[in-house]
């Protein structure tokens, strides 16, 4: 079972991300043939700056290899580094409608955010369709908001086999965690950078802590009891704790003696103690960025030979 997967190159990482989907990225890689890549043709829909998409890119590689990419264990690349994703997408875009592009959700809800509408964001399905069907994917992990995409990818894909009488693109299957972990912010809503509301994963110590310290609770004194079932601290807790640790600090909320900010340092520690490891290896990658180099050439070669072969079939069934 080929799983694939695509990261976007986005900058600073939070928490929530991490329980929100990459820790389950990582954990594939033990459950089917991983494919993954770093989006760097989809980042250009919304990074016109040459620093900041290198800059973004290559944190997006740093980060993913620091919390578990095994370059052994899967094929993690960045996508501008395989050249015939592109020959595919304008191979597909011949068999793709106009009408089909124009329902995708996705478009419609970016452009109504103020993104410019270019003819890149309006095919984006098409390249996602190029990265999925070029690799023979069995099956895509998304978000709610991109199952239509694989939708599209099916259509697209049914489209070319019918036209050429081929079984030559697999259909792939979008999967989606019912229980994806919606992990709360420092003032309780979903933790997300565009509510201002994040705890970083690779932050300084000090601006960790500062934000932890930030955690919005109640107002009850230290001489009071406090209600652990509600507390957005206690929520962020049960992510780093286990069961007995966690009904040690149901005891605590009990006791009258202390204050939040007290469960905001048990919490601060437990932040650093799970990502230190990460941030060792990210510290490394950091000042080491050739071997970081080896790792994506090592990626993209074992990436491109799959897509070159498949590429050889598809031209010779449309005639090139």
């Amino acid at each position: 079972m080929r799983i694939l997967s695509g990261i976007q190159p986005s900058g600073t990482l939070h928490i929530g991300n991490y329980f929100g989907a990459i820790k389950k990225m990582v954990e594939s890689q033990d459950q089917g043939d991983l494919f993954a890549f770093v989006a760097s043709y989809h980042a250009l829909t919304t990074v016109k700056e040459k620093e900041l998409l290198e800059k973004n890119i290559f944190e997006a590689v740093v980060n993913f290899l620091s919390l578990g990419m095994d370059p052994e264990k899967s094929t993690f690349w960045v996508q501008s580094d395989v050249k015939e994703v592109l020959e595919l997408y304008w191979i597909l875009s011949n068999h793709t409608s106009m009408g089909l592009l124009e329902r995708a959700h996705s478009y419609k809800d970016k452009v109504a955010k103020g993104i410019n509408a270019n003819h890149g964001l309006f095919s984006y399905p098409v390249l996602m369709a190029a990265d999925i069907l070029l690799y023979d994917s069995n099956i895509v992990p998304v978000g709610k908001d991109q199952i239509q995409h694989v939708e599209m990818t099916r259509d697209i894909a049914n489209s070319f086999n019918h036209h050429y009488n081929t079984d030559i693109f697999v259909l792939p299957e979008a999967k989606v965690d019912e229980v994806v972990a919606t992990v709360p912010g420092t003032d309780g809503a979903k933790m997300s950078k565009s509510y201002g509301n994040t705890i970083d994963m690779f932050g300084t110590k000090k601006g960790v802590k500062k934000q932890v310290m930030g955690i919005v609770t109640d107002s009850k004194e230290l001489d009071e009891p406090k209600e652990w079932e509600n507390c957005n601290i206690y929520k962020l807790c049960e992510l780093f704790m286990n069961d007995d640790e966690l009904k040690e600090l149901q005891g605590r909320y009990a006791t009258p003696g202390e204050g939040y900010g007290h469960f905001k340092l048990t919490l601060l520690d437990k932040i650093n103690e799970h990502f230190a490891p990460y941030q060792e290896r990210r510290e490394h990658l950091l000042n080491n960025p050739k071997e970081v180099q080896e790792i994506l050439d090592f990626g993209a070669s074992k990436a491109r030979k799959v897509a070159s072969a498949k590429m050889e079939q598809i031209r010779s069934i449309v005639g090139l």
